[in-house]
């Protein structure tokens, strides 16, 4: 790990200055790369290569086709037919909400379906007199366990089917039933540790009348909404085009990034909006810190820091299988929640080829267990998962400010649940097929 001491020391300091909000995440990300590049430390060209423009790409597209679906309508519409599927329940906004979200994380991807959904919930929320921060982080953290249970739902799985070779029907098969399991009990522990806030509003019968008003005027703007039904159905027509082409990406290896972005493009095009204005509801700090993150994890992975890591906890724990299946989750899980999943995916695929080297494993149960940690692990800290950072930046546009303590204190009790139960069912998944 010659070289290595430089780019730990900037990687804690930035990492610090994120998570006590002492500077913008994305001018701390960029100023760590920045002083990387001063010292000499790496090239502006190699620090490029770090980057990891499929991710990128994929944010952006998803980003300017949502924004596009947005001016058409769609969500004013489907906001509408939410708020009055809820009455007004606090009970009912988190279950609804976390059950659209829950499909739509795993169909659509995480981070989009958490752009439609948080402006939403926000809206309802605030308009009932509640504290949307519950609802808000509650949906990133559903987000990030519905998007575990496909190939298209969070990046990780992106990157382990695209690089092992596994297919859409052997992620939903594999991972939707701890997924399933997993989502009934956060939702159920979301509900125990904040019941006070779900409380019925029946017997109050000002907040009954408040909510009626809200919802009379979420219907009289819904009314008062010219919809542009040819701009509607272009808008829908290339999403539901985007979906079909993540589900069939063996058939068209078309990647994930170039899919988004490419019919992002078509509908700039066959929509004629203003671009200039569709570019400003794209979270550009969020891509550039995603940017600045991939450099600097980049650096620590090409001095060997992260490998080391990786191969001092993972090839000492001897041959049993069911020692190095828990290893590989819980490890993955407890990283990806404080270094961003996605680096340490990629780093750690070429670590789980050598393990299954040395002890074969049966039915890809070891990528399964990375992809579970990978993914449930996110949800340790705000920085774990892209659903997150994308929720707390669209949070703090709309005046909901969620500090990475807040979100931590809240997320990670839900993580090592889900990592318990993940724990269970790979157990006995290795159980039925070992020999």
């Amino acid at each position: 790990m010659e070289g290595a001491l430089i780019p730990i020391v900037v990687f804690v300091i930035v990492y610090a200055l994120i998570s006590f909000e002492l500077v913008n995440k994305a001018v701390a990300a960029l100023l760590g790369v920045m002083v990387l590049l001063v010292l000499h430390v790496v090239s502006e060209h190699k620090a490029v290569e770090f980057i990891d423009f499929e991710t990128i790409m994929l944010l952006l597209g998803m980003m300017s086709i949502v924004a596009i679906v947005r001016k058409s309508g769609f969500f004013t519409i489907l906001s509408v037919k939410i708020a009055e599927l809820t009455k007004g329940s606090p009970l009912k906004i988190l279950v609804l909400f976390s059950i659209v979200t829950a499909v739509l994380s795993a169909f659509l991807d995480n981070v989009t379906t958490v752009l439609i959904i948080v402006p939403i919930v926000i809206e309802l929320t605030r308009g009932m007199g509640l504290d949307p921060k519950v609802y808000v982080i509650s949906q990133a953290v559903i987000s990030n366990v519905g998007g575990t249970a496909t190939l298209i739902g969070d990046p990780p799985n992106i990157i382990i089917g695209s690089k092992v070779g596994l297919t859409f029907n052997q992620f939903l098969f594999n991972m939707s039933p701890p997924i399933i399991v997993c989502f009934v009990v956060v939702l159920f522990y979301i509900w125990l540790a904040n019941r006070g806030k779900f409380k019925p509003i029946d017997t109050n019968l000002g907040k009954l009348f408040s909510v009626q008003l809200l919802l009379e005027k979420i219907r009289y703007e819904f009314l008062a909404t010219k919809i542009d039904r040819v701009f509607l159905f272009k808008s829908l027509g290339c999403l539901i085009v985007t979906i079909l082409l993540f589900v069939t990406q063996t058939i068209t290896k078309l990647s994930p990034g170039v899919v988004a972005l490419l019919m992002a493009m078509v509908l700039f095009v066959i929509t004629r909006v203003n671009v200039e204005h569709m570019l400003e509801e794209i979270e550009w700090s969020t891509l550039l810190f995603f940017a600045g993150l991939f450099i600097l994890v980049g650096v620590l992975e090409e001095k060997g820091v992260i490998e080391w890591i990786a191969r001092n906890i993972f090839l000492q724990v001897g041959d049993n299988p069911y020692v190095i299946v828990l290893m590989v989750l819980w490890v993955s899980g407890i990283v990806s929640g404080f270094l961003d999943n996605i680096p340490f995916t990629i780093t750690m695929i070429p670590i789980v080829r050598l393990i299954l080297e040395t002890t074969p494993i049966p039915h890809n149960i070891l990528w399964w267990a990375l992809s579970l940690g990978a993914c449930l692990g996110g949800n340790f800290t705000m920085i774990g998962a892209s659903a997150n950072i994308v929720t707390v930046g669209m949070a703090k546009r709309y005046r909901v400010d969620i500090s990475f303590l807040q979100f931590m204190k809240f997320s990670a009790v839900i993580t090592i649940i889900t990592l318990i139960i993940s724990s269970i069912y790979l157990m006995i998944y290795l159980r039925l097929t070992l020999p």
